[in-house]
């Protein structure tokens, strides 16, 4: 990659920050196992002055999902469970499943789901379910669960997800693509099929073994300073600071709080360092710097499309855990056939090309992100940094 090219990525993420338009981020760029960029800009608190440095820590919401998929894929390796499996076999709640349908008129009837709830339905996101909306919502407010964010609940992730199993689904199992609470209910699938937390589990198989020292699902209260915090991005209106306290669009209670509830769905907090050796482990086809997590034939199956065209972007199915590009000329941007990635609510994004043997983690921490296009330009400035390819 061209030094001089990815000069041009440092001054247009500058210049986020000096239009008042990002508070700042850090992005990672690894190329061929070796790190080609990675800069930290703008600041960790705009109200303090602090600059955002190399090492803080982000709220990675959905990008959650990858590792715990991970964790799955482990369990299967293992001979715990099986990813075609239904999901009341380890999560008897499930046995029984409904699907909210609407009526010509007002309202909805709850009929029974047509089949059973896989595995494999939560890990493509085809189970059905949602986070709370649609047209159930109102059974799902009632029940107090709506949205991704988990922080705040003083309970086991188990029973908050025994509790889904009994509320209306959005779709049947495998009828469309439903982004929601599926990886959430993996998380309890961990918990029961290897019988240690979701944090146990995630800390000595994937975290440990990938020496991701500062991903966490909660931060230790002495290193809060190093929590970058949450902004909000709204038409018109410019940056403003989350407000303290509980909810989607606050900073969260990370460091103070329950502390009770890994969410596997959008829990945990990292930095691109860490995140960029995880992805690395699946570029190299499931392990890295000779420890194994995976299998290559199990990131083979991940990196797969599983849904056919129920995904709704174009040029683009959906895998184990993350999208997974099919057509680059029907998807519109500059990429490779192959290419898996995903984000999370705090407008923080990642992908890896297995055809250009490339890494891409970039984080900020701000919700809602309105009228931002920060995402298309990294994706640019990183392709037209790439002066020898692969192909």
């Amino acid at each position: 990659m061209s030094s001089s090219r990815l000069e041009q990525l440092s001054e247009v993420l500058q210049a986020y920050v000096d239009e008042g338009r990002l508070p700042g981020g850090e992005a990672l760029i690894v190329r061929r196992g070796k790190v080609a960029y990675h800069s930290a800009f703008g600041a960790r608190d705009r109200e303090t002055g602090d600059a955002l440095e190399i090492g803080d820590r982000f709220r990675i919401a959905s990008q959650t999902k990858a590792v715990v998929s991970v964790a799955i894929m482990i369990l299967q390796e293992e001979g715990k469970l099986l990813i075609g499996d239904p999901v009341a076999r380890y999560l008897p709640s499930f046995a029984h499943t409904t699907v909210a349908e609407g009526r010509d008129s007002d309202g909805y009837d709850i009929v029974s789901a047509s089949r059973p709830v896989t595995l494999q339905d939560l890990l493509t996101h085809t189970a059905g379910v949602s986070y709370g909306d649609g047209l159930p919502a109102d059974a799902w407010a009632q029940a107090e669960i709506q949205g991704w964010y988990f922080a705040h609940r003083a309970e086991p992730i188990r029973q908050t997800v025994d509790r889904m199993a009994s509320l209306p689904f959005n779709r049947h199992p495998g009828a469309a693509w439903v982004y929601g609470y599926s990886t959430d209910i993996l998380g309890a699938v961990v918990e029961a099929a290897s019988g240690e937390t979701l944090d146990a589990f995630l800390r000595s198989r994937i975290l440990e073994p990938l020496e991701m020292e500062s991903t966490t699902f909660y931060l230790d209260p002495t290193l809060e300073a190093d929590l970058v915090t949450v902004y909000s991005s709204r038409r018109g209106e410019g940056l403003s600071r989350a407000p303290d306290g509980p909810g989607m669009e606050t900073q969260g209670q990370y460091v103070h709080g329950p502390r009770e509830s890994y969410s596997g769905g959008a829990g945990l907090l990292s930095t691109p360092g860490d995140y960029a050796r995880f992805l690395q482990m699946l570029l190299d086809g499931g392990s890295l710097n000779g420890t194994r997590i995976l299998s290559p034939a199990s990131v083979d199956l991940m990196t797969r499309n599983h849904v056919g065209d129920l995904y709704p972007g174009a040029g683009v199915g959906f895998g184990l855990g993350f999208s997974v590009v099919q057509d680059v000329a029907e998807r519109g941007v500059p990429g490779s056939v192959g290419e898996f990635g995903w984000g999370g609510a705090y407008h923080s994004i990642y992908w890896v090309d297995p055809v250009e043997e490339l890494v891409v983690v970039y984080m900020t921490q701000v919700i809602p992100a309105a009228g931002l296009d920060d995402f298309g330009r990294l994706r640019a400035l990183v392709y037209q940094a790439i002066v020898a390819d692969s192909r």
